[in-house]
Parts: structure tokens; C-alpha cells; sequence
């Protein structure tokens, strides 16, 4: 029997926009965030960042699309899968209160609530030939190939500034509530999506880059508040991180 290829194409075509479709109606469901996410705080635009905690409308085409969405399923999936493995190796890790399923998972609220975090783990316990002081922040992220590696050579702090940012501002709010989180290094595990593979590193807490950050959400949140708007981050809309921003339209079609 000949297999006719256009027609096979043609069905799976139809069925992944369905699949999209579907993912994109439900995430269009879920309510906007109405507070500074501390994992966004080190963004490099501030006026973005601006835009996005007010809840501006995204330019045209600039949501998320289904593969996107899927994307992003898999990153959940794959962090799931590095908390049994660090589970099953002697890590004493706690991604919820109570260590339940439905248990609350630990952040923090600040400024009325309007900056908050919530952290993908912390590490009670370790095994003794690791010499992981604890308890210690443990966070997650899943890369491309490129990106890993580029972790994995320079580290996190230099080949992914934001999420740098996250650690520390994490390290330093949650510290009030798991007393000695920003003592201790916190733990950063990245997840190489093609190859499966692991990094891991010891990030000690930046108590500098912290209050930068804290008081960077704080001038977000007052310039917003007053209808000010901060500075772009570039001269000229061809700079890259303009080009990938879903607010690029609305912000260049602004005077200044």
C-alpha cells in the first residue's frame, strides 16, 4: 500500500491546529497577572516591563502561538522529571509546603502584594559528598542546546543575566521565611532539551544585585503608577531585544 504523503501531511497539519487552537483558547482563559513577577524583574527593558505589569494589549500576532504554548508544557514536564531525579540521588527537596502535591508552593509578596515570586524549590537536606549548605534555594530552567552550552561554559550569572536577577531578588525576600535561604549558595539546575543533559551550579547570593532589583520593581511600579514612562531600552527599534518584544509597536509608535 503507497502512502500518500501530501494527504498524511495534510491531516497532520489540520489536527496540530486543533491541538493549538485548543491550547491557545485555554490559555487566553487564564487572568493576566496583576503583579511584578520577581522572575521577570531582570528583564532588560524596564519600559516592557512597564507594559506588561500594566497589562497592556500585546501587538497583533504577539501572543503566545500554540507551539509556544507547547513549548513551555514541556519545560513544566521536564522540571517535574529533575525534581525525582535530584529526589531519587538523596536530595531532601521541598517544592511545596508540606511536601503535598496540594500543598502551597513557597514565594513571597511584597509591596502590598504587587511584587511577588514563587520559587521552584528549596533543598532541605543533601547528601554529604555534595557539601551543600541548606537550606538552599533551588531553581529550574530548561534550554536549547546553544544556551546550555553557553551556560555550562560562563555560568548562569554572565549567560542568563535574568535569571541571575531571579536568584538573588528569591534569596533575599524568601530569607525572612526559610531563615538562612541567603546564607547558603543557591542551587541552579538547567536541562538541556535536546540531549536530556544536566548542569549544575552553586549560585551565592548577590545581596547587590538583590536590592538593584528590589528597587528596580520598585521604580516600575511608581513610574507606573504616576503614568511616567521609563526609558526604552534602545535608540532604535532594529535593536534585538525590540524586535522580540511584544509590545514593540505600541512603544515606537510613542513620541519618546
Amino acid at each position: 500500500m503507497t502512502l500518500d504523503y501530501n494527504r498524511t501531511r495534510s491531516f497532520a497539519e489540520t489536527l496540530n491546529h486543533v491541538v493549538d487552537a485548543a491550547l491557545t483558547a485555554d490559555n487566553a482563559t487564564r487572568p493576566r497577572r496583576d503583579y511584578l513577577g520577581g522572575s521577570r524583574v531582570g528583564h532588560a527593558c524596564e519600559r516592557a516591563l512597564q507594559f506588561e505589569f500594566a497589562g497592556a494589549p500585546k501587538d497583533d500576532g504577539a501572543d503566545f502561538p500554540g507551539q509556544t504554548l507547547r513549548i513551555f508544557a514541556i519545560g513544566h514536564a521536564l522540571e517535574d522529571l529533575a525534581i525525582q531525579w535530584l529526589r531519587a540521588a538523596g536530595v531532601d527537596l521541598y517544592t511545596r509546603k508540606g511536601n503535598r502535591p496540594d500543598g502551597e508552593q513557597f514565594g513571597f509578596a511584597v509591596a502590598d502584594g504587587r511584587i511577588r515570586g514563587h520559587v521552584d524549590g528549596i533543598v532541605a537536606a543533601a547528601p554529604d559528598a555534595l557539601k551543600l549548605g541548606v537550606p538552599a534555594l533551588w531553581e529550574c530552567k530548561t534550554m536549547n542546546a546553544r544556551n546550555w552550552r553557553a551556560c555550562v561554559k560562563d555560568g548562569v550569572v554572565v549567560s542568563k543575566p535574568v535569571y541571575a536577577a531571579q536568584i538573588a531578588l528569591y534569596q533575599a525576600y524568601m530569607d525572612a521565611s526559610v531563615p538562612g535561604l541567603a546564607s547558603n549558595p543557591a542551587l541552579f539546575t538547567a536541562i538541556n532539551k535536546d540531549t536530556a543533559e544536566l548542569h549544575h551550579e552553586l549560585v551565592p547570593f548577590n545581596a547587590e544585585l538583590a536590592q538593584r532589583m528590589s528597587d528596580r520593581a520598585v521604580r516600575i511600579l511608581s513610574a507606573t503608577d504616576a503614568g511616567d514612562l521609563l526609558p526604552r531600552i534602545a535608540r532604535d527599534r532594529d535593536h534585538f531585544e525590540c524586535r522580540m518584544c511584544a509590545y514593540a509597536s505600541r512603544c515606537w509608535s510613542l513620541a519618546s
